[in-house]
């Protein structure tokens, strides 16, 4: 019996000194998962949660990134501005808020517009996205060349990229299926004139001839209007400016040729390409040969020097986030011949 009795004893003190282990069993393992993240904080009871805006406010200190403006440069002409990142403290508390502790992965980012926009500047042609940006884009060229732009736009797809083809409007009246095809494909849409004149030798009205023409004509086939204009080889005047401006049209050049119509060997052009692009670079090129065969190892290259390659009018943008061109196609395509 009195071994019963102090069986019974010991039993009993042995419950009672486990209480406190398995009262602090969940707080313990909240500690562990807090050591798991090097700036996680225990913030368990009632100041969890001035803790856990502490700890919010404090990160939100060293990771916010202010907005830069755009601006006129001195040789690049209009550079586009670049929102900046800032912490939304109450969505990542109110993300944190179920575990108690501070984890820097489910922190919150909202975007923050810079004062001077793109929009905001004065008539000037674009060469370039703003340096801020890690990312180039491809601006293709379309006044002929059908033959390779079906393997152009299956490697671009292979690859993941969405580019920016500039269309001729005489070129996309007469290839309305390739032209929808390249729309189809989620590609930016831009202006390339209507018959590839020598923009210098135009009138104000001429020019706007030029761009409101092949406007119709795009908008008719694809759905989508485009927003930018890009001037037969390149030429341009403030007249072409002015004209592009006042239909609403940033005019677009570019930093990096391809120099794809001389017809280059692949590799030629590829290692230029390598050579000189650059962080925010706009790369011209053509449906041609050269950019066909040569185009699945300029991306890899490009790619390689951590690039990311996009459209030029998600360069351009001031946003941070990924843009992908939306096409709305339309069956009732009809151009007055």
């Amino acid at each position: 019996m009195k071994q019963n009795a102090l069986s019974m004893v010991i039993y009993f003190v042995l419950i009672i000194g486990m209480l406190p282990t398995l009262f602090l069993l969940p707080h313990v393992e909240q500690y562990v998962e807090a050591v798991k993240d090097k700036e996680a904080i225990m913030v368990s009871g009632e100041p969890s949660e001035d803790k856990l805006y502490e700890a919010v406010r404090k990160s939100a200190e060293k990771r916010n990134i202010p907005p830069v403006n755009a601006r006129i440069d001195r040789v690049w002409k209009a550079v586009p501005g670049l929102a900046g990142l800032e912490v939304d403290i109450e969505a990542s508390v109110d993300r944190m808020r179920k575990r108690g502790v501070f984890e820097e992965h489910l922190l919150v980012f909202k975007e923050v517009q810079p004062e001077v926009t793109l929009s905001d500047l004065p008539p000037s042609p674009v060469y370039k996205g703003n340096e801020g940006k890690n990312k180039v884009a491809f601006l293709i060229n379309v006044a002929w060349g059908n033959e390779y732009i079906p393997d152009i736009l299956s490697t671009l797809k292979e690859h993941g990229v969405h580019a920016s083809f500039s269309l001729e409007g005489r070129w996309a009246r007469e290839n309305i299926e390739l032209a929808r095809m390249i729309a189809q494909n989620g590609h930016d849409i831009g202006n390339h004139s209507y018959s590839h004149p020598d923009m210098t030798s135009l009138s104000k009205a001429e020019a706007k001839k030029e761009i409101n023409r092949t406007n119709e004509v795009v908008e008719a086939v694809i759905g989508q209007r485009p927003v930018w204009f890009g001037p037969p080889s390149g030429a341009y005047n403030e007249v072409t400016i002015q004209a592009a401006a006042e239909e609403g049209m940033r005019t677009v050049l570019w930093t990096v040729d391809t120099i794809d119509w001389k017809k280059p060997k692949p590799d030629e052009m590829v290692q230029r390409v390598d050579r000189l692009i650059h962080p925010a670079a706009i790369v011209l090129m053509h449906p041609t040969e050269s950019t066909r065969d040569g185009l699945d190892a300029m991306i890899e290259k490009i790619e390689a020097k951590q690039l990311g390659i996009t459209s030029v009018s998600a360069l351009l943008s001031e946003s941070r986030r990924p843009q992908v061109a939306e096409s709305f196609i339309r069956d009732d395509f009809y151009v007055d011949r």
